[in-house]
């Protein structure tokens, strides 16, 4: 584990939102559409009370082109 690791673990929102992630995944389970686990996590953010959400997608060529924001 690198240093950044060790920071975004100790941040809490970061904790908050894989929470957040871990939960909509531990419902659905693996294999669905991205669609399926955005609406999801939408909802599970609103739980939160956490106004932003990422969804990254690590299999394009530039990481820009793989990410949306999500306001709630």
């Amino acid at each position: 584990m690198n240093h950044r690791d060790t920071e975004a673990q100790r941040d809490p929102l970061t904790e908050q939102v894989i929470g957040c992630a871990i939960e909509v995944h531990r419902a659905l389970g693996p294999g669905l559409l991205e669609s399926a686990y955005e609406e999801c996590l939408a909802l599970e953010l609103g739980l939160s009370g956490i106004a932003t959400g990422l969804l990254i997608n690590f299999n394009v060529p530039v990481l820009k082109h793989g990410l949306r924001r999500m306001k709630l």
